[in-house]
């Protein structure tokens, strides 16, 4: 078991429909938790009924959440959904909200400096309260995980080099991987050679690249690990790839293989892309059923 903090956005994906508990971050936290990790949620909700029923939520699934900050002055998140006929979303991100203005306290510099690895996004880096509170925390923790998080217009290029310039390891869907080499100067067209394009920039020598419905590659320790993806009926894609990666972590870091560890992470994406909502419940045997059907 290992002891993990994640930084950054808490809030509500609100589909046309619907709505539901997200925000990268969490959603992270939600698979590390549910794979028996110890997990601390650091970010910020407001005063009100969404973010009432936000704390509550992550006290419920066993989230550590005293570093949760309620702001008086702004609202819990919120993100407009919308799903295109293929299940892929595209977001309307609501701003300025609570969670992007977390504040450094004594309380979240004990936690990450307690804990075994400290996962954090590039979205919260918008406004300048939550990103100077996550450089702050960055320079504390032992192992750090950055998780791209693209979206426009709320990230900044030199942001983006010193957050990957700070990781140990950064997960990127194809898409980000391409378009952050391109700003590098990068001139190779294959996703290998720009992955390790970028590993020898940042000098990351853990660097892991979804490829949707086409699984994902995974550098660990100077060897390629791969997995072509699984077949399943997408219901929408939203928070597939944050169980990827809280699963990837969790393998990770308890000393799975890396090539069992991507495969497992890949059905758990897969897995979480058929179901409604960023953070299905999945037991092991789920998991375990769907690699190997017998």
């Amino acid at each position: 078991m290992s002891k993990i903090t994640c930084f950054g956005e808490v809030l509500w994906d609100v589909f046309p429909t619907h709505k539901k508990i997200g925000g990268a971050p969490l959603n992270v936290a939600n698979r590390l938790q549910s794979l028996d990790n110890e997990v601390t949620m650091i970010s910020a909700i407001g005063n009100g009924e969404n973010g009432a029923k936000l704390l509550n939520y992550i006290k419920d699934v066993g989230i550590d959440s005293s570093c949760i900050q309620v702001h008086n002055e702004y609202k819990t998140g919120k993100v407009k959904v919308m799903l295109n006929e293929k299940g892929s979303a595209s977001y309307d991100i609501k701003y300025p909200r609570a969670w992007d203005k977390i504040r450094l306290t004594e309380v979240n510099k004990k936690a990450v400096k307690s804990s075994d690895a400290f996962v954090f996004g590039s979205l919260v880096a918008r406004d300048d309260s939550s990103r100077s509170t996550l450089y702050g925390l960055i320079e504390l923790a032992k192992y750090k995980i950055f998780d791209l998080n693209l979206r426009p217009p709320y990230y900044t290029k030199d942001v983006l080099f010193h957050l990957m310039d700070k990781a140990d390891f950064i997960k990127f869907n194809d898409d980000e991987l391409f378009e952050v080499c391109k700003y590098m100067g990068s001139k190779f067209n294959s996703l290998e050679q720009n992955l390790m394009f970028i590993s020898e920039k940042t000098n990351t020598k853990q660097i892991c690249v979804t490829k949707g419905s086409h699984g994902a590659v995974l550098l660990y320790d100077n060897k390629l690990y791969y997995n072509s993806g699984f077949l399943v009926k997408v219901i929408d894609t939203v928070g597939a790839g944050d169980s990827f990666l809280g699963t990837l972590i969790s393998q990770l870091l308890n000393n799975v293989n890396p090539q069992k560890a991507i495969d497992f992470a890949c059905a758990v994406g897969a897995l979480v892309a058929q179901s409604e909502g960023a953070n299905p419940v999945l037991s092991r045997s789920d998991i375990d059923a769907f690699i190997n059907p017998h």
